[in-house]
């Protein structure tokens, strides 16, 4: 029996790795960041190569590892952690500093960074795994407690991307008839807000019967300010 769910008893950080190309500046957030040899100190990180992050760290062979607190806001993970990099400037309205590597550590829900040197990597399937030299590290902030990716997902409702390491699929449901007005529910995959046709979205001047495939290409979800297409049906 494969139960890939129960690999969600696993201990994880979340935390956002970061890198550079150049003058541009990318970060997504991971759960996969673990030290691996104490001396030297080695760390390896896995990263789709879907990612920007990943084409970045892959060009500088450098990058940062912010360890998020458990009190970041969802708006701020689903920024890191669902919008892309190719899309927006991740880091426009976010405090950070650039570590001694050229790259940014954010400090924003920070309880502290790491910034490393890539010495190797192993290209397994849709990831690639970074084994890394760490060249400092710090703690910003030792009142804040490190999230863990447990208590993302079992406290404050969080989902996963497809493009983490952690991702398990959803069984599919029943495929809806061609030309059929979608009125399910759509849950946001970065808050859990739930997306009710019967309601709608009053503040947003969203009347109620408005079906989610009718909600304008610009609507955001009210809790965390995610795009639409970070919804899935119910």
């Amino acid at each position: 029996m494969l139960d890939l769910e129960s690999l969600f008893n696993l201990s994880y950080g979340m935390c956002i790795i970061s890198s550079k190309s150049d003058d541009k500046l990318n970060g997504c957030i991971v759960n996969t960041v673990f030290q691996i040899t104490p001396e030297p100190p080695m760390m390896a990180v896995s990263v789709n190569k879907k990612n920007l992050t990943n084409e970045f760290i892959n060009k500088s062979k450098v990058f940062t590892i912010s360890i998020l607190a458990e009190d970041t806001p969802m708006e701020f993970i689903g920024r890191f952690g669902f919008k892309k990099g190719k899309d927006i400037d991740k880091f426009q309205d976010v405090n950070y500093k650039i570590g001694q590597n050229g790259v940014p550590i954010v400090t924003d829900n920070t309880v502290g960074f790491i910034e490393a040197e890539v010495t190797d990597k192993i290209e397994i399937e849709t990831h690639t795994l970074f084994i890394a030299k760490i060249t400092a590290c710090e703690t910003i902030d030792e009142n804040k407690i490190p999230m863990t990716y447990n208590y993302y997902r079992a406290v404050k409702g969080g989902k996963t991307p497809k493009t983490a390491a952690t991702y398990v699929a959803k069984k599919p449901g029943v495929k809806q008839e061609k030309g059929a007005k979608d009125m399910k529910r759509y849950e946001c995959v970065v808050c859990g807000y739930i997306y009710d046709p019967a309601i709608g979205d009053v503040e947003n001047s969203i009347e109620a019967g408005t079906a989610f495939e009718d909600l304008p290409d610009d609507w955001v979800c009210p809790e965390c300010g995610a795009d639409k297409d970070q919804f899935e049906p119910l």
